[in-house]
């Protein structure tokens, strides 16, 4: 079962990511962190099912921060 945007969204916070104000138009957001090169972007409604890619992306995010 794929995991909801709002869990991914609280994956990245809970190492340090945070939300770009004006990061993205409409559904989109932009996360950052001092030592991530780039942004990590969701697109999608909180309560929306995560496609694949965007699991991996904020996975690999996390894992490289965790580094």
């Amino acid at each position: 079962m794929p995991r909801k945007i709002r869990e991914l969204i609280q994956d990245l916070s809970d190492v340090g990511f945070y939300e770009i104000a004006s990061g993205g138009k409409g559904s989109h957001r932009k996360f950052m962190h001092i030592r991530y090169p780039g942004a990590v972007t969701l697109s999608g409604k909180p309560g929306d099912d995560a496609k694949h890619y965007q699991e991996k992306q904020v996975r690999q995010a996390v894992e490289e921060i965790q580094e």
